[in-house]
């Protein structure tokens, strides 16, 4: 089954929010969309009631808001807002990076290198690299062992959703992020929590300069973007 088909193990209002999340995510609905309950209805294959809920439950994630004379859109954010995203992920992360210095065992070590090596093997399949590159910051999350601190990042991943596809689609920046793991798992070997907190403010600086590129770059008067 693939993530964008029906679970019929969940709630179908439930299911809806997995599926309208993941397209959000995937670009495939964009910033200034319109949440047709009639139209989603039918495409999902289910009832309003249900797509009603799901549509709740985004607003209520900040991915989604209310429009005058339009109705439910899916949220849009400016370049500043987009700053200030990658500002606090970096200020998150590369916490998270320190404490993962101090805390992470050996095997959690080994797993974020297998991981990152992974990523290097999938170069040229974003959709691979995404998903490895999710495991790879959720593991470091997991090893800096601060449950306060991964559902700060989790609210902050939300909104994230929000840019769309993956920065990793361009090749130049697929590797630039391999190597930039590099760096943070250097430092985790060596307990150096400076260095590696340093090392995932860069990564994520890197990260957000692009996402920056993809907005100076996107077509004029697309407000959808």
């Amino acid at each position: 089954m693939r993530p964008s088909d029906p679970n019929p193990d969940l709630p179908q209002g439930q299911d809806a929010y997995r599926r309208l999340v993941l397209e959000i995510r995937a670009g495939a609905l964009k910033p200034g969309d319109r949440l047709l309950e009639v139209e989603l209805a039918g495409r999902l294959g289910i009832s309003r009631t249900p797509v009603r809920e799901a549509i709740r439950q985004l607003e209520a994630d900040g991915l989604v808001v209310h429009v005058p004379r339009v109705g439910a859109a899916v949220r849009s954010l400016d370049p500043g807002e987009v700053t200030e995203l990658y500002e606090m992920r970096g200020v998150l992360e590369g916490t998270a990076a320190r404490l993962a210095a101090r805390a992470a065992s050996d095997v959690e070590r080994q797993e974020l290198a297998a991981i990152n090596a992974e990523m290097a093997a999938a170069l040229g399949d974003p959709a691979r690299m995404y998903e490895l590159n999710r495991q790879f910051h959720a593991a470091l999350l997991d090893a800096a062992r601060n449950r306060y601190l991964a559902r700060s990042v989790a609210g902050l991943q939300k909104t994230l959703l929000l840019l769309g596809p993956t920065t990793l689609e361009g090749a130049e920046r697929a590797q630039g992020a391999i190597a930039e793991h590099a760096e943070v798992l250097a430092a985790l070997e060596a307990r150096d929590e400076q260095a590696a907190e340093q090392a995932m403010r860069r990564h994520v600086a890197a990260a957000h300069a692009v996402r920056l590129r993809q907005f100076r770059t996107r077509p004029a008067g697309d407000l959808t973007d």
